[in-house]
C-alpha cells in the first residue's frame, strides 16, 4: 500500500495535481490517472493500491469546476454524452503538461492512462487522437464520445494493450457503452481485455484484480 504522506501537491501553469515518486532514480514508467465528473486529483487515490510499484503516478485535477462542486475535462454542457471535442482542449492542456520539463524523472515513452467515468473518455480520446504517445489505457466505467466513431483509426492502436471494465448494473453510465468501446477499439486492432461484473458505477473486486494484473504486465514490459 503506498502512503498517502510520500504524496506531493503540484501547481503547474492551470494545473493542480497530485504527484507520487517511487523510491530510486528515474526514469520511471508513467501512469496517468484521471478522475471522473465532480472529481479532482485526491479522487483517483483509490485505485493507488492496485499501481505497480516503481511507476511514477499522476493525479491531475480537472480543468474545469463541475456545477456540482469539483471539477471536470470539458466545460459543462447540457447535452448527455460529450463529443471527442469536448475533449480536445483539455487533451491539448495534458500533453503541454507532460514533458520532461515538467517532470524530469518520468520516462513518458512509458505513459500508462487509467481513467474513471468522464476520465475513461478522456483516455479514450488520448488513445484516439494521441496513440502515439501511449503504452496501454484503462476505462473504468467509462463511455467512447460522441463522434468517436466517425474518426478515422488508421494503425496507431494497432497492438495497443487496453482494459476496460464495467458494471452490468450502471445506472449512471449504461453497460452497453462498455461494450460499444469494446468493439471499437477491437475493430481498431487494439489489445483489449474485458471486465464485466454485477455492480453499479464502480470497479469490482475481481476487475480490481484485472486492472492491477494488466498494469503490472503493461509497466514492466521492456521498450
Amino acid at each position: 500500500m503506498r502512503d498517502y504522506a510520500q504524496i506531493k501537491t503540484l501547481r503547474i501553469g492551470d494545473w493542480w495535481l497530485n504527484q507520487h515518486l517511487p523510491e530510486g532514480d528515474g526514469h520511471f514508467p508513467v501512469i496517468l490517472l484521471l478522475h471522473g465528473w465532480t472529481g479532482d486529483e485526491n479522487a483517483m487515490w483509490v485505485f493507488s493500491s492496485r499501481m505497480p510499484i516503481g511507476t511514477m503516478l499522476l493525479f491531475p485535477r480537472g480543468l474545469y469546476p463541475s456545477p456540482l462542486g469539483g471539477y471536470g475535462w470539458h466545460p459543462y454542457s447540457t447535452r448527455v454524452w460529450p463529443s471527442i471535442d469536448d475533449f480536445r482542449p483539455a487533451l491539448k492542456e495534458l500533453l503541454a503538461l507532460l514533458t520532461p520539463d515538467h517532470f524530469p524523472q518520468a520516462d513518458f515513452s512509458r505513459l500508462h492512462l487509467v481513467g474513471f467515468s468522464q476520465g475513461a473518455a478522456l483516455a479514450y480520446a488520448f488513445a484516439l487522437l494521441e496513440a502515439d504517445r501511449i503504452a496501454s489505457f484503462a476505462g473504468l466505467s467509462g463511455f467512447l464520445p460522441d463522434e468517436a466513431e466517425a474518426l478515422r483509426v488508421g494503425d496507431g492502436l494497432q497492438g495497443k494493450p487496453a482494459f476496460i471494465a464495467h458494471g452490468d448494473q450502471d445506472d449512471i453510465v449504461p453497460v452497453d457503452r462498455a461494450r460499444n468501446a469494446v468493439e471499437f477499439f477491437q475493430t481498431a486492432g487494439a489489445q483489449v481485455t474485458y471486465c464485466e461484473d454485477e455492480v453499479g458505477h464502480r470497479l469490482s473486486a475481481s476487475c480490481f484484480r484485472g486492472l492491477e494484473a494488466f498494469l503490472s504486465r503493461q509497466a514492466n514490459a521492456v521498450k
